[in-house]
């Protein structure tokens, strides 16, 4: 009897929860391990927007070659699911809204710059924008600092079976 009065005091006096030592570790660890993986996650925008320039740039080649196939077959205007993309005399899309439309691309996501028959200089907010060309921004960056070196560019055929051009996308330090 004696046996079981000790053991049932021993269980009351027993610790529960946690001390506060073993707290204060806890939160420490916490907190370095925020340090180290919070940076990593704040970049992750430039990459973002490297990424959907990459989309962008293929998109639009893409549809300056299928339109190039398809004026091979039928010299005239091409058109994409509604959409009438301008023809050049070489067989190639005009840069314009209706190729940024014919490639999938809109206004809730990119800003489209059109250029005119010079190239037009950069500002402090705008990239260059080619000569028969135009510079495709994404939405969010948009008139600010970083869309100056965040951006891809259409450049329209200059000759005869001279393809159009459409720059690389950006690096990610670019797109901070």
């Amino acid at each position: 009897m004696n046996k079981q009065a000790m053991s049932v005091t021993r269980a009351r006096g027993a610790q529960s929860g946690f001390t506060l030592i073993e707290l204060i570790v806890v939160i420490v660890i916490l907190g370095i391990l925020a340090a180290v993986a919070l940076p990593r996650f704040t970049n992750l925008s430039g990459d973002a927007r490297v990424a959907s320039l990459n989309a962008v740039r293929g998109s639009l080649a893409s549809t300056a070659a299928t339109a190039r196939g398809a004026w091979l077959v039928n010299p005239a205007n091409v058109t994409f699911e509604n959409i009438i993309v301008q023809m050049d005399a070489n067989g190639y899309p005009l840069a314009g809204q209706t190729l940024f439309d014919a490639a999938g691309l809109n206004a809730n996501d990119y800003t489209l710059l059109l250029g005119g028959a010079a190239a037009t200089a950069a500002t402090a907010t705008t990239p260059v924008i080619p000569a028969n060309g135009f510079a495709v921004v994404p939405r969010g960056i948009a008139g600010t600092a970083t869309a100056v070196n965040c951006f891809v560019s259409y450049t329209q055929s200059i000759a005869a079976n001279t393809p159009p051009t459409v720059s690389l996308a950006p690096t990610a330090a670019n797109c901070r």
